[in-house]
């Protein structure tokens, strides 16, 4: 290839363009992940070092570069630990973020024999009403649908319930004076799986203050998983769907059974 002059003393080709460009591109993606997260002081730390390695190998500094690759060389099963929780998000969500890892879920569990749970309209509005009833009393309320990642270690964190899906046991399960209120619920097609359940608190700092441990647990497990949640608060009363880390308050009940619906659709997918 042509090499391309571009800055002096560096002989550049079309695919040493390329390289910088996916290096880029990753560097990119990574940030996006772990943006307002705790570990954005040690991604900046180590896109520094890496600079400082490359400028001190194009300089020919053989003690620097010596230096700086022990660090690097020390530090990667450091870095693992440290960027466990980020790792974990990225594998999770790439794995259930596209269509090809979806459908091979699904084969794998018609192969396993695993019956498919499904919701109907019925379902719909047994919660739906459920989300009525509790925030015109303001009852705390924190119930998670799945999709196609298994929720089986959440579950383990709560007591099994497993029984059809009715508005009066959901509000049942919630009142304050119930043992099973503190934590968030399952369902898994027309069943209540779960009670008491814990999530995952999210650790992104732009939450509005105005948000309760509700809500940040709400885009805690929809960040590491593709399940939806359904947060009532105890404070106003009001109701709020979240998806994928995202936060929509709710203004009518109707808006509530449509985004129910979308979402106990793509359980059947």
């Amino acid at each position: 290839m042509v090499p391309l002059e571009i800055f002096g003393f560096l002989n550049m080709t079309l695919t040493d363009v390329l390289d910088i460009l996916l290096v880029a591109l990753l560097i990119f993606i990574v940030f996006r992940w772990i943006r307002d997260s705790a570990a954005m002081n040690i991604f900046y730390a180590i896109i520094l070092i890496y600079v400082v390695m490359i400028v001190a190998d194009a300089l020919h500094m053989k003690m620097m570069s010596r230096l700086v690759e022990t660090f690097i060389d020390i530090g990667v099963l450091a870095l693992i630990v440290i960027f466990q929780p980020e790792i974990r998000h990225f594998l999770m969500k790439f794995g259930s973020g596209n269509r090809l890892g979806s459908k091979g879920r699904a084969f794998l569990a018609r192969l396993l024999g695993e019956k498919e749970r499904t919701m109907d309209n019925a379902t719909v509005n047994e919660v739906t009403e459920a989300c009525r009833q509790m925030s015109e009393s303001k009852t705390g309320a924190l119930i998670v649908i799945p999709h196609t990642v298994n929720l089986d270690q959440i579950i383990g964190t709560g007591d099994r319930i497993d029984a059809l899906v009715n508005r009066r046991l959901i509000m049942n399960l919630f009142f304050k004076n119930s043992p099973l209120h503190d934590g968030a619920m399952i369902l898994g097609g027309d069943r209540i799986v779960a009670a008491r359940c814990t999530l995952p608190i999210t650790e992104r700092t732009d939450i509005p203050a105005s948000f309760g441990m509700r809500h940040k647990a709400a885009i805690g497990i929809t960040e590491e998983t593709d399940a939806d949640v359904i947060v009532v608060s105890e404070e106003t009363g009001g109701i709020s769907f979240v998806k994928a880390g995202n936060l929509t308050r709710i203004g009518n009940i109707n808006e509530l059974k449509l985004l129910l619906g979308a979402a106990f659709s793509q359980t059947k997918q």
